[in-house]
């Protein structure tokens, strides 16, 4: 056993409510919303939670306390959370983060991915668990962290970046990288988006002095031949083209046994995720 529940509370909750204030939408068009009201019962439960024994899984998860401890003393922490394997512009993006203004030129990065359940189409926990594990066998990076949690994403936008910043400070981070359209979905029906490409990113930097965390907004990078991974502004002002691989076809060139370039992606992290195909 891993725990006990308590339970004095029994109650039916007012899910279009429930889904409205936390998705900002009751649409089933929403994956959140499509979980409330699908997967949830008829009756929410409220109590006192007792830890006995921490869960066994396919990867480690580490204690706040036990990654605090571990992590240097006096300097800034950088969290950077994916729930994808980390690719070349993933790393170049949250190493870069330790130049940004508001970070103390001591500052370290922790990557601290999701692996708990995914969202449909998504690569398994396990599999992206091994994925980070070579490639920081393979980087050896002193200034990079890592740490997993076994969290599922639940696609809320703002709010959910939000929730992510108090998770990472509760792990010992000062600073929190917020991405382009972080934690964003589509409609199942017609594909728009549910919230804007940079509200996570407002939002989290007006409310970031409130819990005591510093939002590092992410770079648009891009690659070129001639200068390797820069901001797509630099790109465009210098007039150079960038090159392109949607995940889908990342995923065709995987299958099929092609060679993937290695400007977008580690060779470790490919041999893992083609035995893993």
């Amino acid at each position: 056993p891993v725990a006990t529940f308590e339970v004095p509370s029994k109650y039916v909750p007012d899910k279009p409510l429930e889904c409205k204030q936390l998705y900002g939408t009751s649409s089933l068009e929403h994956p959140g919303v499509q979980m409330v009201a699908m997967e949830r019962g008829k009756y929410y439960l409220g109590g006192h939670v007792v830890g006995l024994n921490k869960p066994v899984r396919e990867f480690p998860c580490e204690t706040p306390t036990e990654v605090r401890e571990r992590l240097p003393e006096g300097v800034d922490i950088v969290a950077f959370q994916c729930r994808n394997p980390v690719h070349r512009a993933h790393y170049e993006l949250f190493t870069r983060a330790l130049d940004a203004p508001n970070v103390g030129d001591d500052g370290v990065v922790l990557v601290h991915p999701t692996c708990g359940p995914t969202q449909p189409g998504d690569i398994p926990g396990n599999v992206r668990y091994k994925t980070y594990e070579v490639l920081k066998e393979e980087t050896a990076n002193p200034r990079v962290y890592w740490a997993y949690l076994p969290y599922s994403m639940h696609m809320a936008g703002p709010r959910e970046a939000i929730q992510h910043m108090m998770i990472r400070k509760n792990f010992g981070c000062t600073h929190f990288i917020i991405g382009r359209d972080m934690a964003g979905c589509k409609s199942s029906i017609d594909g728009e988006d549910f919230y804007g490409a940079y509200e996570a990113q407002d939002f989290a930097i007006e409310n970031g002095p409130a819990l005591g965390v510093q939002a590092v907004p992410s770079l648009n990078l891009v690659y070129t031949a001639e200068e390797g991974y820069i901001t797509a502004e630099d790109a465009k002002d210098k007039g150079y083209d960038s090159l392109k691989l949607s995940g889908t076809k990342f995923r065709a060139m995987l299958r099929g046994g092609e060679d993937i370039p290695e400007w977008f992606a580690f060779k470790s992290v490919v041999e893992v995720l083609r035995q893993a195909a």
